[in-house]
């Protein structure tokens, strides 16, 4: 665990000996010693992590809803999220203080500059290829972006930080073109993001069921605006380990290969023993991938029949069929 932020907390004396304090982003993997745990809550939409932190003992929210003495914000990657982060924390802190923490490839170096063009810092420390530093809540961010769902000029609702925010994924529009009219009645979108994928899916008349099962709270908040059809229904939950009511007829997905900044196809291979491991036994899986993933021998090894059935020198579409592994 980074323990810069802990020991910034400790030596500048900024944690209160009353009141709440909140933590945007902290992960399971992120050092809060020096946080008392029954006065701290973590905004953390992603559902492992949140789910980690649980298991440390925190409390966890997909946003804040209350004022308080503390607010720090663990900088992710996503620069208009950061930037609603720090805006928020502002405005829940009316009387206090916020800390912002973060390594310098996650852009601190950015956000501290913005910071002091609006306010006297109060202290910084520079450690561990990151930094930490500290203001009083009087700054004005209003200029800056807000969290939540967005209605976008192609009439999609999108939110800072979630995957393909700027548009629609052109990977995921290479697959809804090659998904066949009839994928049947009880279907599931793993990975379902913001919900286009599930908008095209539901065009189809054979479909009777959707289920949309998404990680990151904030995409999937978007995804109830986007897919407004009563035959979805809508999960915060880990797509490596859900388990629907009932096997499925169909699972089209367009996984993510991304943990944090590390490019590793095991997270979409585990998207895949999850599809085999929840399909009927003549089920089938549609699923878009960057060309140079590996997921062809995860497939053969999952399924009875596994074929590309479209594609360009970006994208493949692969299509498999009956899945060979016990699903329960």
């Amino acid at each position: 665990m980074n323990s810069r932020l802990s020991s910034f907390l400790r030596d500048n004396t900024l944690v209160p000996e009353t009141g709440r304090i909140c933590v945007f982003g902290a992960t399971g993997e992120t050092d809060l010693s020096t946080l008392p745990q029954d006065r701290t809550d973590v905004v953390q939409g992603l559902y492992p992590e949140a789910e980690a932190l649980r298991a440390r003992g925190f409390s966890t929210k997909a946003r804040p809803d209350a004022q308080v003495s503390l607010a720090i914000v663990c900088l992710p990657r996503a620069k208009a999220l950061a930037q609603a982060w720090i805006k928020e924390a502002v405005r829940i802190t009316p009387n206090g203080t916020v800390v912002i923490d973060g390594q310098k490839t996650d852009g601190i170096e950015s956000s501290l500059t913005a910071c002091k063009k609006r306010v006297a810092l109060g202290g910084k420390l520079s450690k561990a290829h990151g930094k930490s530093f500290w203001f009083s809540s009087e700054a004005v961010f209003s200029d800056w972006g807000t969290l939540g769902a967005q209605q976008q000029d192609d009439g999609y609702w999108r939110a800072p930080g979630v995957f393909s925010a700027d548009g629609i994924d052109p990977a995921s529009e290479a697959l809804v073109q090659a998904l066949p009219q009839e994928l049947g009645a009880d279907i599931a979108d793993l990975g379902a993001g913001w919900g286009y994928l599930s908008a095209q899916i539901l065009v189809r008349k054979t479909v009777q069921k959707l289920q949309l099962i998404e990680a990151d709270h904030a995409a999937l908040d978007c995804a109830k605006k986007n897919v407004k059809d009563p035959r979805a229904s809508f999960f915060w939950d880990d797509a490596t380990s859900w388990t629907p009511a009932k096997p499925l007829d169909a699972v089209v997905m367009n996984p993510p290969f991304h943990t944090g900044r590390a490019a590793t196809p095991d997270l979409g291979r585990a998207f895949i023993k999850t599809a085999a491991r929840i399909l009927k036994p003549a089920g089938q899986l549609f699923l878009v991938a960057n060309r140079h993933l590996p997921y062809e021998a995860e497939l053969t090894a999952r399924f009875s029949v596994m074929k590309e059935v479209a594609g360009d020198n970006r994208f493949k579409i692969l299509h498999a069929q009956k899945p060979t592994r016990p699903r329960r």
